[in-house]
Order: C-alpha cells, then structure tokens, then sequence
C-alpha cells in the first residue's frame, strides 16, 4: 500500500476563541485541549510508519513555531497570503507529486480536537482502500445532534468497507433541516479532511477548476525552496483566486466518497463553549472560583491572576492585555468583539 504524506492546514487565525487565540498565535499553536499544542497533536496521530513526513502549510509569521513543532522532520509551505484551502490542496499535491503520482494526501486542518487517534487512522485505512482505486476520499463524523454549525454530506451507494459514494454536500442547516437529516439517517457532518492521490485531485481541479489549478501551479513553479521550507511568491499567489477544495473539486467531482460513520471523538474546538467540554480543568491554574457553577476561568501565562465568587454559566478568558467575559451559551458572539475591534483600528488586540 502507497504512504500516506498528512499535509496540515496551519494558516488559520482562530477568531473565534480570542483573546487567546490572535493573528500572531492562533488556536493551532495553542494549548487548549491537552498541554499540547493542537498543531502537534495533530501531527501526532498522523505519523507512524504508514505515514510519510509532513507538509505544513502556513504563514511566514507563524515559520519558527511550526518548525519547532516538526523539530527538523518535514516540509513547510509558506502562503503569502491565504487563499482558502483549495490552492492549498493543489500545492499539497503538486509537491507530493515528486514523490511520485501515486502518493496519497492527508488533508487535514491543524486545529481540530480527536480524542481517539486509533480510530481516526482506523478510518484513514478505510479511506486509503477507495483512494488507491482513484476516489477522493472525506471522513463522514457520526453526528451527536442536529448541529447548525457544520456542513453535512449525503451518502449514496457503498464502495468498500464503510466507504461510500457521495451524493451530495449540503452547507450548514437550520436547526429544522438538520433534524430531519438526522431522522433520515445516512448524513454525516463535513470535518474537512480528506485522503486522496495527488495525481486524481490534481486531475479533477483540471476538469472542474483550471483556472484555478493554472494560477496555483504558476506560483507553486515560481516559488524558492530552501532548508525545507518553500516560499510562495506573493505577487503570483496574491492572483490566485480563494475557494475551498469543498466549492472547487468536492461538491463537483464524480469521484467524492466519504468513510461513513466515523466515530473518533471529532470536535473543531470552534468556541469557547466546544474548548470546555474538553478541558479536565474548568477553573484554570492559578485562578480561584469559589461558589461558580458551570464556569470556565482560562488565563494566558502572562495574565494576571482572575478571582470569581458565586458566578454561573460563564467563560471567562484573560491575556495580559484583554480580558473576556460573557455567557457560555453565547459563545459564538465572541467574532462580534473581533469585528468591532477590527472596526476600531485596534490591530494590537486582534
């Protein structure tokens, strides 16, 4: 069987879980979940001796904290500016192609929560089966509730063991329509991680996005490569246009498959709320909370120290130069400081 090369998304910024998490130190290289990095448990459950070194793909700003994370192990590719995670891809395969055109990609994204890696490489041997027979491959998360925030994907006809073709990639419902994909069953939600041959996803950007798969490979052959690390040249990748590899390739493929149910314990860690359900420790080290029910105090190392006394359903998170509170439930408003901080000019915060 081919090796598998995880190629890790690590150019996303986080907003949703600020003040921790800012353009300078997004979620990816923080300790949220584990006191390690999410970037790092990342690559943990994708190596082994199925596994090839990785490809980073990220920001020059963020260069010296990945490659402490792959302490001298893999390639990092450096986005100038981000395009979305469909250029990504294509670069991804274009470089993985010089291990040969049958090498399989491991798309995943940095910053995602498994709390059992056995069952995720699991599901990537099962993904691996369809992909070496030209498919490309997504990993369907059994959902545990009708979650508005996720897309869903809709399969049809099995292919292999728990792989299936897809019929179709729904964007995120209401509440209404994501009960009755549930009551209908064979829905899973859309983590975003994908297995597939370099050579079939450069093939399929070909048919359903040339222009796009043009602009990339134009970069990707200007770029300079040195001590692991390739820089894409900003002038030609700023001309390339964002999408998603979900709007570009997957939604119109006729190869898209999906390993369906995968139960691995799955969470993007999206807000503050998702970052709690996961923590061992609601009260964080160093703060006190007496008399707090259903209340979550997180501070940075350079914070100063937070006291609370008889509070309920909070979240409360300080850095040394902000401090958040609001309800838990409402974590998701958390992008509405970011944007009214953005609106203020206060770039020193964001």
């Amino acid at each position: 069987m081919s090796t598998i090369i995880p190629v890790v998304m690590a150019g996303g910024t986080g907003t949703r879980l600020w003040p921790l998490s800012r353009r300078a130190a997004p979620k990816q290289f923080q300790t949220l979940v584990t006191d390690r990095t999410m970037l790092a448990e990342t690559l943990e459950r994708s190596s082994g001796e199925e596994y090839a070194d990785p490809i980073i793909i990220g920001s020059g700003a963020h260069l010296e904290a990945i490659q402490d994370t792959l302490q001298g192990r893999g390639t990092v590719v450096l986005e100038p500016v981000g395009r979305n995670t469909a250029p990504a891809a294509i670069v991804a395969a274009l470089l993985a192609e010089e291990h040969g055109p049958d090498s399989l990609v491991l798309l995943l994204p940095a910053d995602h929560h498994i709390t059992d890696p056995e069952a995720f490489r699991a599901a990537v041997k099962k993904a691996q089966a369809a992909a070496e027979k030209g498919y490309l491959v997504t990993l369907g998360i059994s959902p545990d509730g009708p979650e508005t925030g996720y897309g869903y994907i809709k399969q049809a006809e099995a292919l292999t063991d728990s792989v299936y073709r897809v019929e179709r990639f729904v964007e995120k419902p209401n509440r209404e329509t994501a009960e009755g994909y549930l009551a209908e069953g064979g829905y899973t939600w859309n983590a975003g991680i994908f297995l597939y041959r370099a050579a079939d996803l450069l093939a399929e950007a070909e048919a359903h996005a040339p222009q796009l798969l043009a602009a990339t490979k134009a970069a990707f052959e200007a770029a300079s490569r040195e001590g692991g690390v390739v820089r894409l040249p900003e002038e030609e990748f700023a001309a390339v246009e964002g999408d998603s590899i979900d709007y570009a390739i997957m939604e119109k493929t006729s190869k898209a498959a999906v390993v369906s149910p995968v139960v691995i314990g799955w969470n993007d860690i999206g807000s503050w709320a998702a970052a709690q359900q996961f923590a061992g420790q609601k009260i964080g080290e160093g703060c006190i909370g007496i008399d707090c029910e259903n209340t979550f105090i997180r501070t940075s190392a350079d914070a100063p120290m937070v006291a609370a006394v008889g509070v309920e359903g909070l979240t409360v998170v300080a850095t040394k130069d902000a401090v958040l509170i609001l309800p838990t439930d409402r974590s998701q408003d958390v992008k509405r400081i970011v944007e009214e901080l953005q609106a203020k000019g206060r770039n020193e915060l964001l």
